[in-house]
């Protein structure tokens, strides 16, 4: 490893955190339900172009050549997240609601691997 590979996941893992900070707040400031909508969006978002990047990694070799540690590495590890995914199913299990973290974790364990797999189908891997 060397400085640029730090650089790179490092910069797009910056920019991801601050995508992900951004797109929480905006849905939970309009958005007002005890289902975590905002972690749930970012991580199935995430999973699908997490998707479409390996299916385009062959093809691409900006891709094969850094650009999957800034864009993989980097911003897709920066923007989803699974100790927030986790944190909110222990606090909606503490609130009695768990029913609807069920629910959470099913739809974005399955939504998350299809759309990750859709990803891969829409680049023809």
């Amino acid at each position: 490893m060397n400085i640029k590979t730090f650089l790179l996941v490092g910069i797009g893992g910056a920019a991801g955190s601050m995508s992900r900070y951004g797109i929480a707040t905006l849905m939970n400031k309009y958005i007002s339900n005890p289902f975590p909508f905002g972690t749930f969006t970012i991580n199935i978002v995430g999973s699908l172009l997490i998707g479409i990047l390996f299916g385009l990694m062959g093809r691409n070799q900006w891709l094969q050549d850094g650009g999957m540690l800034l864009l993989a590495s980097g911003f897709c590890g920066g923007f989803t997240t699974f100790s927030t995914f986790a944190l909110e199913n222990v606090t909606l299990m503490q609130k009695g609601q768990s029913v609807t973290a069920f629910l959470y974790t099913g739809a974005s364990v399955v939504i998350g691997l299809l759309l990750c797999r859709a990803g891969l189908w829409l680049t023809g891997a």
